[in-house]
């Protein structure tokens, strides 16, 4: 999948693109019926609502799972952020969020680089999340929220929020907010949420501003994301378990387009559990 010169132009200009219903309904009923089981487990690497058993995140599915390792090797996921950076990738993160019905918290207003660059040191905002809809995402279930443009601005002063939620993130004061949202059009255009079917794709730039309130509806919103980085710019540091930010800079290798319908080979590194050593993390900055 390659992205056109006015697809390229849109990016450049708004720092996201979306593309309703990319993905067919088999190919989100198999990703969605691997989802459950994944939730039930009792593991570091599901983080729950705060006061709630109702999953967040499940974080590194890819290395366990057979139908989410396919998935982040999907060339529609996968080559049109390789096109933006002219360079193979690796992942940087990969998560499926649960915005559930009745429980789904908010995400505060944030840029994804501001954490990648405080906790992990990323050298530069050389990384993107691609983001597919297993659910229906509508203007009643948390769906996301962009300020366009706003990742002209480059990283932004942020403070880190260990309270307000069950995870942790370097989030941006309301009167910073305010401002992006005027100087991107306020009322007419200074915040847009992508909405549409199961199997939509976005893809939006490590530093546009984003945020999601919290689903009160009875509508799921579970959502997958791969955080794709350019294999010369990976993380510097392994303050946070690898689980969360991972540690394999091993360029990643596309399957065939067909790879979520058939059952093509993929390693599953934690298949038997996750090692020990995904937990243990460092301050030190990695040895060149």
């Amino acid at each position: 999948m390659q992205l056109t010169a006015a697809q390229l132009e849109a990016f450049d200009r708004d720092g996201f693109l979306f593309f309703p219903g990319l993905f067919s309904p088999q190919e989100v009923k198999t990703l969605n019926s691997a989802v459950p089981e994944l939730y039930s487990r009792r593991e570091a690497y599901n983080v729950r609502e705060k006061g709630s058993d109702a999953v967040r995140t499940n974080f590194a599915a890819h290395m366990y799972s057979a139908p989410f390792a396919r998935l982040a090797r999907h060339p529609r996921m996968i080559k049109p952020v390789e096109q933006l950076f002219n360079e193979k990738l690796y992942m940087h993160q990969f998560k499926i969020n649960g915005k559930m019905a009745f429980e789904g918290d908010v995400w505060q207003w944030h840029q994804d680089y501001g954490t990648w660059l405080n906790d992990d040191l990323m050298p530069e905002p050389r990384a993107m999340n691609v983001a597919i809809f297993l659910d229906e995402v509508n203007e009643f279930n948390g769906p996301l929220m962009f300020i366009p443009a706003s990742h002209k601005k480059g990283v932004l002063e942020a403070g880190h929020d260990l309270t307000t939620t069950s995870y942790p993130l370097w989030t941006i004061d309301h009167a910073l907010i305010s401002q992006l949202v005027e100087r991107a059009g306020g009322r007419n255009g200074g915040i847009v949420s992508p909405q549409g079917p199961a199997g939509s794709m976005i893809l939006f730039h490590s530093c546009l501003v984003h945020a999601s309130t919290s689903n009160l509806s009875p509508w799921n919103r579970v959502s997958v994301y791969l955080s794709l980085c350019a294999v010369s710019n990976h993380i510097q540091r392994h303050k946070r378990p690898e689980y969360i930010a991972h540690r394999d800079f091993t360029p990643i290798d596309c399957l065939p387009d067909d790879c979520l319908t058939k059952d093509y080979p993929v390693d599953l590194p934690w298949g038997k559990g996750m090692p020990g050593s995904a937990l243990q993390t460092s301050l030190d900055r990695i040895a060149a």
